[in-house]
């Protein structure tokens, strides 16, 4: 893997730091909604306003990035399987593998519902005595209970949540939220798929619609959106500063480099006060953006830059937007949405 060690964490200085309250991107709430900060071609521009009684002015919250460059640090299992580094968020959790010819990997007892995600090389899911081939350029979701994936060899990424303790001690963060983060969101798992569950596996070649937000898919515990790719740097007059209130997003590099920047809110508090961080990771990397911080991710390397965004629960807001969930109609939402 190239090196590229000193790539991790630039900080801004501080005559780059700009006071939050006069900045255009932070969200500063004053008795009334904060308007979108998205660019007005982003179709999460019509995604609903963020009301004013927003977490981002709740003083004490536990917001600590999880950073990980698989590229560039040793895995945290390597054996027959092939090599395997895995990192947590608060809900999920990422194995990301480069398979040795002919590995298979196994779930015994699983707790729930995961994912497999095919970038390219296909594989061969087992569950229940059935038999599922599914192509490369894919993602699979497989039920709980014993399974067993055999990709044709390369990089696969497989997507648990954080109930799967066995995994979750594996993590190279394993420790990263032994500081309870009480305003995240816990993990409720949405209703089973109709016609109940088995592996189903759905193509990565979608087409771009005008309106639609990248290629969304959900099961009961995840949602994962695999962004276009952006061929060469992102256009910096077109960026999306945003912030989350209540849940964590894992953004996952699977090919080319990404720049990401995080900024906390100035509250009332000086102790929740943080410099700006400016964060440049290459392929294959995992930044998990915690709770209320404001971020954005710019795409700059020269070719093909491939990121993947990870939420556990699913999105409500995304899920209500029409034709933004492609499998939506296998995976129903809770009557409460």
């Amino acid at each position: 893997m190239t090196d590229r060690s000193a790539d991790k964490y630039v900080p801004l200085k501080e005559t780059q730091f700009r006071q939050a309250e006069h900045s255009p991107m932070v969200a500063v709430h004053r008795g009334r909604e904060r308007e979108s900060m998205y660019d007005k071609s982003d179709p999460r521009a019509a995604l609903a306003s963020t009301p004013a009684d927003s977490m981002i002015g709740v003083t004490g919250l536990v917001a600590e990035e999880q950073v990980a460059t698989f590229y560039d640090s040793p895995p945290q299992l390597d054996d027959d399987t092939g090599q395997t580094w895995l990192q947590r968020g608060h809900n999920f959790l990422v194995a990301l593998s480069h398979a040795a010819p002919g590995a298979s990997f196994d779930r015994v007892a699983q707790v729930d519902e995961y994912c497999v995600l095919l970038p390219k090389g296909g594989a061969t899911i087992e569950w229940n005595g059935a038999v599922t081939e599914v192509p490369g350029h894919s993602i699979a979701f497989v039920p709980a209970g014993d399974s067993r994936v055999t990709p044709e060899g390369g990089e696969i990424v497989r997507l648990f949540t954080t109930a799967n303790e066995d995994l979750l001690a594996l993590c190279g963060n394993a420790g990263g939220y032994d500081r309870p983060r009480s305003h995240v969101k816990p993990l409720t798992a949405w209703p089973a798929p109709k016609g109940g569950f088995k592996v189903r596996h759905y193509s990565l070649d979608v087409a771009p619609e005008p309106g639609r937000f990248g290629r969304i898919f959900r099961c009961t515990t995840l949602m994962v959106n695999v962004l276009e790719p952006f061929e060469g740097p992102r256009d910096p007059s077109k960026m999306s500063p945003h912030h989350h209130d209540d849940f964590e997003q894992g953004s996952l590099a699977l090919s080319g480099e990404f720049t990401h920047y995080l900024r906390w809110s100035w509250t009332s508090d000086m102790a929740d006060w943080k410099d700006d961080k400016v964060l440049k990771m290459a392929a294959p990397s995992l930044l998990v953006v915690p709770p209320p911080v404001i971020h954005t991710t710019r795409a700059t390397g020269p070719g093909d830059n491939l990121l993947a965004d990870i939420f556990s629960p699913p999105r409500e807001d995304f899920s209500l937007k029409p034709g933004w969930v492609l499998n939506a109609e296998d995976y129903p939402m809770p009557e409460q949405a």
